[in-house]
């Protein structure tokens, strides 16, 4: 895929995956020369479609970052996991879908200099931490936002992505475990950032916009290009 011209590019696409026939749907973001693209793991029982994700996702596309959008899981799995729910809490299965996503990205004439950012959510905060393990070094920053970093468990303290744990204040369990998974995690460059007055989800008036622009933030100081 090769990207020209001044306007932003968005496309339907779809990720192949090893030995599979299916793949993933994704919705790629490209703004004029991007400092750098940052690939969503959405949370357990979402999907690319997260209206909170795409509320971050342009406010990330608005600060000069490319972002890509996509599905976990197939569709196939998704009518699966729907009935019994193990995949959404399958972190090293959400991690592995990360790093296919990934890998697909970083053979793409357009990503060759881009560098490459994670933002998770819920499961997906965990997926993305311990998908940064898996090629060292070719993912340069990690936001978490309202994430389950304590679920990638003992693989916390091998991460050293620079990280960023963005959670509501009035989140109490989420809180604690994102403060217990701070200080297991392995990182030099760490921060919790507590949003007042967000509960979960983020649906209070300005909380979303706030994690939204310390995620942009965190991405602009940590992606710089090759």
């Amino acid at each position: 895929m090769s990207l020209t011209g001044a306007q932003a590019h968005s496309y339907s696409l779809t990720i192949p995956l090893p030995s599979r026939k299916a793949g993933l749907a994704g919705d790629l973001t490209l703004p004029p020369a991007p400092r750098g693209l940052v690939i969503f793991a959405h949370g357990s029982g979402s999907s690319r479609l997260s209206p909170r994700n795409r509320m971050v996702a342009r406010t990330l596309q608005d600060a000069g970052f490319g972002t890509l959008l996509f599905d976990l899981l197939t569709p196939q799995e998704e009518a699966v996991d729907a009935i019994g729910g193990q995949l959404r809490f399958d972190i090293l299965f959400l991690a592995g879908r990360l790093e296919a996503a990934t890998e697909w990205v970083a053979a793409q004439v357009f990503a060759q200099s881009l560098p490459l950012g994670y933002f998770g959510a819920s499961t997906g905060a965990a997926a993305a931490l311990v998908a940064s393990l898996r090629r060292p070094g070719r993912v340069a920053a990690i936001v978490s936002r309202g994430g389950r970093p304590d679920l990638a468990g003992p693989l916390l303290r091998e991460v050293v992505t620079p990280t960023l744990l963005i959670v509501g204040a009035e989140d109490a369990t989420v809180l604690r475990l994102n403060r217990t998974a701070l200080a297991s995690l392995g990182s030099r460059e760490k921060e919790l950032a507590v949003v007042p007055g967000a509960t979960h989800l983020f649906e209070e008036p300005g909380t979303l916009e706030r994690a939204a622009d310390l995620a942009a933030t965190w991405f602009a100081r940590h992606l710089v290009a090759r």
